[in-house]
């Protein structure tokens, strides 16, 4: 009886091993990490200024000018304030040579938060983002000191982070004064021509502070004399916004003889004003035509004498 007892053994063990290993299921290895998901770089940075009229001085951007951009994120919906320092680009230089370039490249927060964008023009140190000193050259008879005398401001609100370049409208934020020379009475444009002549705007504050978020000028310090630049047959200087109360505004000086223009007058921000003076001899004075830039409707002409 022993064999049989024996086979019955492993026959009946086989069977158990054979059940198990068709009902087990075999363990898994050690545990395999979830896979991050990938990291999404945000956009860089890219500007395109733009500047509605040609460039205050006359010129379109050249290259080697430069401007400074702060950028201010949104909470959500809600805007931030532009401040000195602290933002989420704090002054960022910008060089033009064709296109405009940073110091070092400079990135949206992230691919979902919107920015408000803040520029101006020339590029400098700002201590102040609400109260930034600027001043136009008194003697602005070279186009070097007529350049240094322009400055812009401009802003681009609620921009979504995007990989083309923020267009930036930018302003003009001081005035311009455009003088124009006629003959009259005892005159020919032929003896103008050889005549020594000088021409300033009288009475006008230099030095302003400027509000880098609104645009806004305030002028500052005592009132001078601005010498204006002689070219395309026109003398032309930037002013600081302002009004400049009744005395001689203008004064032409033809070969020692002074011609004045006595009026009151106001400077406006991002307006180009036209003075058309006509000198006469026989009324030893000037005949003075003033048309805005952007026309209003409104003659402002008057004599002075």
């Amino acid at each position: 009886m022993k064999p049989f007892l024996v086979l019955s053994f492993v026959f009946c063990y086989s069977a158990f091993l054979a059940g198990c290993s068709q009902g087990t299921v075999e363990p898994d290895g050690p545990d395999e990490p979830m896979p991050k998901p990938p990291v999404v770089q945000p956009k860089e940075i890219k500007i395109n200024p733009s500047v509605s009229e040609s460039r205050a001085t006359d010129y379109g951007f050249e290259t080697g000018d430069c401007i400074g951009l702060f950028v201010v994120n949104y909470s959500g919906t809600t805007p931030g304030s532009l401040v000195t320092a602290g933002n989420h680009v704090d002054n960022m230089r910008f060089t033009y040579s064709g296109e405009w370039t940073p110091d070092k490249p400079v990135y949206w927060e992230d691919n979902t938060t919107n920015a408000d964008f803040y520029l101006y023009y020339p590029y400098a140190n700002v201590q102040s983002v609400t109260a930034y000193p600027f001043a136009v050259k008194a003697n602005q008879s070279t186009e070097a000191a007529y350049k240094a005398s322009d400055m812009m401001v401009g802003k681009s609100v609620n921009v979504s982070p995007t990989e083309t370049a923020v267009v930036i409208p930018a302003s003009h934020v001081m005035s311009r004064a455009i003088i124009t020379l006629e003959a009259g009475n005892g005159f020919t444009k032929e003896s103008l021509a050889k005549s020594a002549i000088s021409v300033k705007i009288n009475g006008v504050k230099c030095n302003s502070t400027v509000n880098l978020s609104t645009g806004a000028v305030t002028p500052t310090g005592e009132a001078t004399s601005v010498l204006p630049l002689f070219a395309d047959d026109s003398y032309k200087a930037l002013i600081v916004p302002q009004t400049v109360a009744d005395g001689n505004l203008i004064t032409v000086t033809v070969d020692g003889v002074d011609f004045n223009l006595n009026k009151s007058f106001t400077f406006e921000s991002a307006k180009s004003h036209k003075f058309t003076i006509v000198l006469s001899k026989t009324s030893s004075g000037v005949n003075v035509t003033i048309t805005p830039w952007y026309d209003d409707g409104v003659d402002y002409g008057g004599t002075a004498e």
